[in-house]
């Protein structure tokens, strides 16, 4: 399905909606011409602009809209992430997912220097064009794609829903709607604004402008409509009319596990939660070398200052808590906003890995604990990959996990079975309360937060509070469990960033300690990573060239 032709602006792209269906993927509603559903004679009934609002989410949000790797946002654009994170490693040529990956260059434990002939700066600069796009080689495209089709579609349900008349309470009812918008609204600019050196501010449906800003507008834009969804959602009086029409707009296979009709309460916590994560992945918080005191001398963005710590300590204590209902999705056998085979990272990384998309790296394994279920439930060594430079891996990703009851199973290609946390999750949120209590000094409480999630998700190894980490020590196991807990989620290269593991070891950067297998088999326990990834992106060609700049603002991130 094409959601979009190449030739389009972006931002203002005709509108597609394909309906979700329930549990029995029956269809929920016919909305007339879907190439043409703005008019009239398609959405002018409750049930018509219900079943626009959740497909303006779920089809133009993320499915796959122009024939990318896999079949959803979440294995392409997630993808890149956990590649960037170095948690996945690629050797296919589809969408450049074998380059976007690969480190300028390594060093060896006996101090042999491998150097990248592409480096990834290159590869973004050499592919970023409407005809790379075109040959599907621009990595830059696909999130900017699916993310301003996801404003524009909230931008269209928000311009409609003051013309339906609504049954019951009726300002409850489209109050729920328009929160359900502006919400995601804040996820669209988040996702931009933590990707893209510069974006546009698109609140009108169809009408797109030159006037680039910079991605902590982009972010500030998100904060306004992550606070109008809480604001929206304390104005509804009318709890049953609320929950009739939010039980509509999330799709009905979606219900189950961490994933349902959240209450009133339960969603302005989910808000929360994003509010926090929109500071804490668009700052610097270097940890480099084990060092808690590293700074970054050369950066799109600044680091984080105690009163940034405090914000995301107020905003993630009002956050997600065990039990709340959060975003999630799952996949179907027929009518899907993503499969089960091809949807997610997880998905694309299942199975033996001579023979898998995405390949488990040796650096994500090592973040593992000795002793550690998660890992003894989901991986094993029966085959090792090889391939050049970074990618020979020992590990491949066991569908379904090794039968561990109790333990988080990573990885599965059963249909329904994988549950993907769109938003934001409970360990994410335990995760941010435990960084910013040990940034703060308030180390033991941090620890303590940590502990939690791996209880969580059944990892079995023994509590660190209480154990006496120093700073250092309480960052390092914080680090590890962010990677290792919030594993396929579309966070890991904007932690490494924040970290300062993707910046050039000549300002800072760098990734020390590191475990890497060569193709000879020989096991490196103390490699040093020299990424120098592009920190914030370009804006991609497809807008760029046929939408210029009429603002002071850089197309191109200027730092690189």
């Amino acid at each position: 399905m094409k959601l979009f032709h190449k030739n389009k602006f972006l931002t203002t792209a005709c509108l597609t909606v394909a309906l979700l269906s329930g549990v029995s993927c029956k269809e929920q509603l016919d909305v007339g011409n879907p190439n043409a559903p703005t008019t009239a004679a398609n959405v002018n009934t409750e049930a018509g602009i219900i079943s626009f609002a959740q497909g303006g989410v779920y089809v133009n949000g993320f499915y796959n809209g122009d024939d990318w790797l896999g079949n959803s946002y979440f294995s392409l654009p997630w993808g890149y992430s956990e590649l960037m994170a170095d948690n996945l490693g690629a050797d296919a040529s589809n969408n450049q997912i074998t380059t976007i990956g690969v480190p300028d260059y390594i060093i060896l434990d006996d101090g042999t220097k491998v150097s990248n002939p592409s480096p990834q700066v290159s590869i973004i600069r050499s592919y970023n064009s409407r005809a790379a796009t075109a040959a599907g080689n621009n990595p830059l495209y696909y999130q900017w794609l699916n993310m301003y089709a996801l404003n524009n579609a909230c931008n269209q349900t928000l311009d409609l829903v003051g013309t339906i008349p609504f049954a019951g309470d009726a300002a409850s009812r489209s109050n729920t709607i328009k929160a359900w918008a502006y919400w995601w609204k804040g996820y669209a600019y988040a996702s931009i604004g933590s990707m893209y050196y510069a974006g546009l501010i698109e609140d009108k449906a169809g009408v797109t402008n030159g006037n680039y800003v910079l991605h902590d507008a982009i972010i500030n834009q998100s904060n306004t409509y992550y606070n109008l969804a809480a604001t929206t959602l304390g104005s509804i009086t009318s709890n049953s009319d609320y929950q009739e029409v939010i039980s509509q707009l999330i799709p009905a296979f979606t219900q189950v596990g961490n994933g349902g009709v959240p209450t009133i309460d339960m969603w302005k916590r989910n808000i929360n939660t994003m509010l926090a994560r929109n500071i804490l992945v668009n700052k610097l918080a270097p940890f480099v070398n084990g060092n808690p005191a590293a700074t970054i001398t050369k950066s799109s963005t600044t680091a984080m200052t105690p009163a940034d710590w405090n914000s995301v300590l107020t905003l993630a204590t009002a956050g997600v808590q065990r039990g709340d209902v959060v975003f999630t999705g799952r996949s179907t056998p027929s009518n899907f906003f993503f499969s089960a085979s091809g949807g997610t990272t997880a998905a694309l990384t299942t199975g033996v890995n001579t023979s898998t998309t995405f390949k488990i790296s040796e650096r994500f394994i090592q973040s593992f604990n000795a002793g550690d279920k998660r890992l003894a439930n989901n991986f094993n060594t029966n085959t090792t990959y090889k391939n050049n430079y970074t990618f020979t891996t020992r590990y491949s990703l066991t569908a379904n996990g090794n039968g561990m009851p109790g333990v988080y199973v990573y990885g599965t290609k059963d249909v329904g079975a994988y549950e993907l946390y769109i938003a934001g999750s409970y360990e994410e949120n335990q995760l941010m309360l435990a960084e910013a209590n040990i940034r703060l000094g308030n180390i033991e409480t941090g620890l303590g937060y940590i502990d939690a999630v791996r209880t969580y998700q059944g990892a079995g190894v023994a509590a660190v509070k209480g154990t006496g980490l120093t700073l250092a020590g309480a960052l390092t196991e914080l680090t590890k469990e962010r990677r290792v807990a919030l594993f396929g989620r579309g966070l890991g290269f904007y932690d490494n960033r924040r970290w300062g593991w993707t910046y050039d070891i000549s300002v800072g950067g760098g990734s020390y300690g590191n475990t890497l297998v060569t193709t000879a088999g020989v096991v490196n326990k103390n490699v040093t990573i020299n990424y120098n990834f592009m920190d914030y992106w370009d804006v991609p060609a497809d807008e760029a060239v046929l939408n210029p700049t009429t603002s002071s603002v850089a197309t191109q991130n200027p730092n690189y």
